[in-house]
């Protein structure tokens, strides 16, 4: 049965007290002297008690120091101690709990070290090289592909990240030192490398540190590389088969014909001629336009007299007032921008009063939107519709909307596509509004 500390404590007085009165009474009883019997009780249950107390009290003693010991081993993190579980009192509840805590963080630690364990190895396998430095610039951690890059697998910690930048090359240290995102490139064993680093921020254990992350990228590029000068060198072969094997089969027809001569049929043959010819110098043109992009030449533009200017061009319609204030960049590029646009929206089948334009001031710039209603684009084509070469028109280059890309970036702008509401395509520009809104 449970018996509790408190029951022990009262049954130990109760004892102690009865025992007192009994012998006090006996020797009253006894002797008749009643000074001589309270001395004699003094005397002989003060050590009995006394004895009975410190026989009761060590378990006790015992028990509370080992749960002292063992919330100081809690302390430093020794989870290892256990404590003899003997009683069935609250002291016993207490040693019970002390265990099941002492069991339970031990399993947690054990649970943290194998994850730890897992991300160190993650850490060391990746080909990324990571340094890790406090506020002061002092390195605290790094992994195996940064040692191997910058100290040929020795341990960088405890140095400043300054003095193991220092026999790098100079793009490296000004990349580290600017403490941003960055494309470089460097000269390793006589080959041009390219590196991108990644630099972040972050407090831990209230202090700030600083994580960089540099990857090296030379391979990735290069297949990147390969493998568009391929798909460039398959589209331009397939556009040239095209013109020149109809090209190919009507020059013979010609031939013949010039044997006995029909003005008719060969007026179709030199004008189908004439029409793949024009097609692929169309094309051609394209791929040239496209390389050969010059650099923006912005000015102050009027908006009324832009919109004049592509209405002339192509039909559509203008969503809500133009602003009154001007804007800043290059009229021609951003015409052909629009017109291209505007033209793929007419393509797309949507009805022609459906076709808009909205033009709208931001805090930092301007948007420009062209809307219309038809069929919108999957899930694919909006994933893929920005990048060069790729088209779902039978005659398309595929470079259209990469052209609007780079027209918008070489100001300093972004395009965005994405499908309107209730259907149709929502095609979005921003502009800087001046050359200082675009640096910021």
């Amino acid at each position: 049965m449970r018996f509790s500390l408190e029951g022990k404590l009262a049954l130990f007085a109760v004892l102690v007290a009865a025992g007192s009165a009994v012998l006090a009474a006996f020797m009253e009883r006894e002797l008749g002297l009643m000074a001589t019997t309270l001395a004699f009780v003094l005397v002989l249950v003060v050590p009995i008690a006394i004895y009975a107390s410190r026989r009761f009290a060590t378990p006790l003693r015992r028990t509370l120091s080992a749960l002292a010991d063992g919330i100081v081993s809690l302390k430093d993190n020794d989870f290892s101690i256990s404590i003899a579980d003997q009683r069935d009192d609250e002291l016993g509840e207490l040693v019970r709990a002390y265990n099941g805590l002492g069991g339970t963080l031990r399993e947690e630690r054990q649970t943290l070290l194998q994850r730890e364990l897992m991300l160190d190895t993650v850490i060391q396998s990746t080909p990324l090289a990571l340094l890790l430095t406090d506020n002061a610039g002092h390195i605290l951690y790094s992994n195996f592909a940064a040692r191997q890059l910058f100290v040929a697998g020795r341990k960088p910690e405890g140095l400043k990240l300054e003095t193991l930048l220092e026999n790098a090359p100079a793009p490296m240290r000004e990349a580290f030192a600017a403490e941003r995102d960055t494309l470089f490139t460097v000269e390793m064993g006589g080959e041009p490398e390219i590196f991108h680093l990644t630099c972040r921020g972050f407090r831990l254990n209230a202090r700030p540190h600083r994580l960089y992350l540099l990857k090296q990228l030379t391979r990735e590029l290069n297949a990147q590389e390969v493998a568009t000068w391929k798909k460039v060198i398959r589209v331009i072969a397939h556009e040239l088969n095209n013109s020149l094997a109809p090209i190919t089969s009507l020059a013979h027809s010609g031939k013949q014909l010039a044997l006995a001569p029909d003005t008719r049929q060969l007026e179709r043959v030199f004008a189908t001629i004439g029409e793949r010819a024009a097609h692929l110098k169309s094309f051609i043109d394209g791929y040239a336009k496209f390389a050969k992009l010059p650099k923006p030449q912005p000015a102050e533009v009027d908006w009324q007299s832009f919109v004049d200017m592509l209405m002339a061009a192509v039909p559509f319609r203008v969503r809500g007032d133009l602003p009154a204030e001007h804007a800043f960049f290059d009229i021609a590029q951003m015409q052909q921008v629009l017109i291209n646009l505007l033209k793929n929206a007419h393509e797309s089948g949507s009805p022609s009063e459906a076709i808009e334009l909205e033009i709208e001031r931001t805090d930092q710039g301007w948007q420009l939107r062209t809307l219309d209603r038809g069929p919108g684009m999957s899930d694919t084509v909006l994933r893929n519709a920005l990048l060069p070469f790729y088209s779902t028109k039978p005659t398309g280059t595929g470079l259209g909307l990469t052209l609007c890309r780079e027209v918008l970036e070489a100001h300093g702008g972004r395009i965005t596509l994405g499908n309107r509401g209730e259907g149709g395509l929502a095609v979005t520009l921003w502009l800087p509004g001046r050359p200082s809104e675009s640096a910021a």
